[in-house]
């Protein structure tokens, strides 16, 4: 699975991308995780590419990514042209407002920033978008989210993996929620009530 990750610098971005990386390398794939800095760390463009495979990796650079996930609306008009078909475009529809201009690809819109803001989560938008890339992509149980957490997260902010935790939740719920409603539309469309 090749992934890329986009957003502006501040975003979380690189952290989010090593936190996928290290799920991967929980599950005995082979990793890679290359970050890319725009001329402004904060503030300016970052983005960074991982690889999750079941076979050593040649090259760690992603042109054509299975997954786009896209926390700003500069990153999606630049990236989303290079989803493979079939793939996924995940992004932040808080920030995102126009829908991506693809329909040979599943996309998911989730108002990341909002429901952190709402949970008193701010700055975990990042982490909420990797529940529902985990919940559609990269199943991990709790146990699994926690040792990565652990193995990522500097020992000097421990003190927030909780909330981490949290928003993880909060971004998988919604998906799941997500996918129920639709689901049981679909179903009220297949099978409409007989009237009479």
């Amino acid at each position: 699975m090749r992934i890329l990750i986009a957003g502006f610098g501040g975003q979380g971005v690189l952290f989010l991308g090593k936190l996928i990386a290290h799920a991967g390398v929980l599950l005995g794939k082979h990793v890679t995780w290359l970050p890319s800095y725009g001329p402004e760390m904060r503030g300016g463009t970052a983005n960074c590419a991982v690889i999750l495979s079941d076979e050593p990796i040649g090259s760690p650079m992603v042109s054509e990514p299975d997954v786009l996930i896209a926390m700003n609306l500069p990153s999606l008009t630049a990236y989303q042209p290079r989803v493979q078909t079939g793939g996924e475009i995940l992004y932040d529809a808080s920030l995102i407002r126009e829908a991506p201009e693809r329909e040979d690809v599943r996309l998911r819109a989730l108002p990341a920033t909002k429901l952190a803001s709402d949970a008193g989560l701010e700055g975990l938008a990042n982490m909420i978008l990797l529940g529902a890339f985990l919940s559609d992509c990269l199943p991990l149980n709790e146990t699994e989210i926690l040792h990565t957490l652990e193995q990522t997260v500097p020992r000097h902010k421990a003190h927030l993996i909780e909330a981490n935790r949290h928003a993880i939740a909060i971004g998988k719920q919604t998906i799941e929620q997500t996918e129920q409603e639709l689901h049981s539309e679909t179903k009220r469309i297949s099978h409409p009530r007989k009237v009479g």
